[in-house]
């Protein structure tokens, strides 16, 4: 590879990890081709880009990038794949799932908003993050919740409350 294409490499690279705020790190060396292809369609259903990367290159697009990946540099030793998601959890369960069956891919690390995450003993906690839309729709519920008891409340409470005002005009009467 010429400097000028290592260059170019690393240009894009760089783009890649300024555009995605959730980057993950696999090992996923010792795949067989199929393997790696169900692994690569296990992806892509999940709306995850995997890509192999050289690991020098890879660790110059973050000395480039605007973000600070912190210790993560330090887990590119050996055969690097990156995976890039919208959703935070999405690799770690692609991951996850995909190891029912075999021993890879081990997570190397994360980089998920702005947090980093280093270890295959992360992989668990990972898969529990919640996604944006997950935790719209859990304050969503919390906030109707509320909303829900009062009206509740109003509708048991005015049957007993009309119930109280018939007894009530009964009695004058």
């Amino acid at each position: 590879m010429t400097r000028e294409e290592k260059s170019v490499v690393i240009d894009e690279l760089t783009a890649q990890l300024s555009e995605n705020s959730n980057i993950y790190l696999a090992d996923i060396s010792g795949l067989n081709a199929g393997d790696t292809s169900n692994l690569r369609r296990a992806c892509f259903k999940a709306d995850v880009q995997l890509s192999v990367v050289k690991n020098t290159l890879l660790e110059k697009a973050m000395e480039a990038s605007d973000k600070d990946f912190g210790d993560l540099p330090t887990a590119l030793k050996g055969n690097t794949s990156v995976m890039y998601s919208e959703t935070g959890n999405a690799p770690a369960k692609v991951i996850k799932a995909f190891r029912k069956k075999s021993e890879k891919p081990l997570l190397k690390g994360a980089f998920i908003e702005q947090a980093v995450y280093l270890g295959d003993d992360q992989l668990d906690m990972l898969v529990d993050i919640k996604s944006k839309e997950e935790l719209i729709g859990d304050i969503i519920g919390l906030l109707q919740s509320p909303a829900k008891n009062v009206i509740s409340a109003l509708q048991s409470s005015g049957g007993k409350l009309s119930g109280i005002l018939k007894t009530l005009s009964q009695k004058e009467g």
